[in-house]
């Protein structure tokens, strides 16, 4: 009894291998005759993707994101604590005060400077008349003379004093902008319009530099690539015409253009299925889908739908009516 059981099991599950088998291949050859100008191949729709990071390290403070979100270019997505930088920030400023102070002080010096030099000229120049009128002492022209080279060296000093005070004005510059320039690297925002793949990390993890927190797809950059052997991958160029058809929307051709073929072959993945079996190596070719089609359905295409991508290898080739975008 058990072993009429097994057989009619084993009976049944062939049935239904051979009713799978006989629904694929009555599918297949439902499918409209292709030109002989257009190459396909099977692939799975993707989308660029970018990492948002910390640039600074830090503990986080808050994710304002979650997977699935539509996210804008330039939204703050997250942000580290940064209490210490505004202190430090703080500082920074107030020594920008002091700086400023001190050169003011230091160009209020040279304006002296200035003064006395030129008190100390005039009184050479009167020592020089009294002493050719024989009404004073050449040691009093010396020590004129001697007070007039003081008073002209003690102004480069002032003004070498002022130029020292510039500079560490603009150091002191300097420190606050590049605080400020790191506490604006705590807030994590968005460097692209598209959507949440991953989370990556929660609200009080410590990151270090270069710690992702999120990543994003690209929804403006959507593509295929697909594996095509010599005979036709020799025939796409970049910028030719491609069409998409996605398992998922099989009556919506999706318009799509050539934007790069592999320069050399490679063993064909062993996901991707291909026309002829016995083709090892094939020729990657991804298929970008026009921008302006992505703009009006952004919700109708998602990345991860497997599909077939076609493209068309005769510059005077035409598209069946199936593969023409409604």
């Amino acid at each position: 009894m058990p072993s009429r059981n097994l057989r009619l099991l084993l009976a049944l599950a062939a049935l239904l291998l051979l009713g799978g088998a006989a629904f694929l291949l009555v599918r297949y050859h439902s499918r409209p005759a292709l030109p002989p100008d257009i190459a396909w191949g099977n692939g799975r729709l993707e989308a660029t993707e970018v990492d948002v990071a910390t640039k600074v390290p830090g503990r986080l403070l808050a994710v304002a994101a979650q997977e699935g979100d539509d996210v804008g270019r330039g939204q703050v997505l997250a942000e580290l604590d940064a209490d210490d930088l505004r202190a430090q920030l703080r500082a920074a400023e107030a020594q920008v005060v002091q700086a400023r102070r001190g050169l003011d002080e230091n160009r209020a010096g040279v304006a002296q400077s200035g003064t006395d030099l030129a008190l100390a000229r005039k009184a050479l120049q009167r020592s020089r008349e009294l002493v050719d009128r024989g009404f004073v002492t050449r040691d009093r022209l010396d020590r004129d003379q001697t007070a007039m080279e003081g008073a002209a060296a003690g102004l480069d000093q002032a003004r070498s004093r002022v130029a020292a005070a510039e500079a560490a004005l603009a150091a002191s510059q300097a420190r606050v902008d590049s605080i400020r320039a790191t506490l604006d690297d705590t807030r994590l925002q968005s460097p692209i319009a598209g959507r949440v793949l991953y989370r990556l990390a929660e609200p009080g993890e410590v990151l270090a530099a270069g710690g992702k927190v999120l990543t994003l797809l690209d929804l403006a950059d959507v593509y295929m690539s697909v594996y095509l052997p010599a005979g036709e991958a020799g025939k796409v160029r970049v910028g030719d015409g491609a069409r998409l058809l996605l398992d998922a929307l099989p009556d919506q051709p999706i318009p799509a253009k050539v934007v790069f073929v592999a320069p050399r072959s490679q063993f064909t993945p062993k996901e991707v299925e291909t026309r002829n079996e016995r083709e090892k190596l094939m020729f990657r070719v991804k298929l970008q889908v026009a921008p302006d089609w992505l703009a009006a359905h952004a919700t109708l295409a998602k990345p991860g739908m497997p599909g077939v991508g076609y493209v068309l290898t005769a510059p005077d080739g035409t598209w069946p009516a199936n593969l023409i975008p409604r």
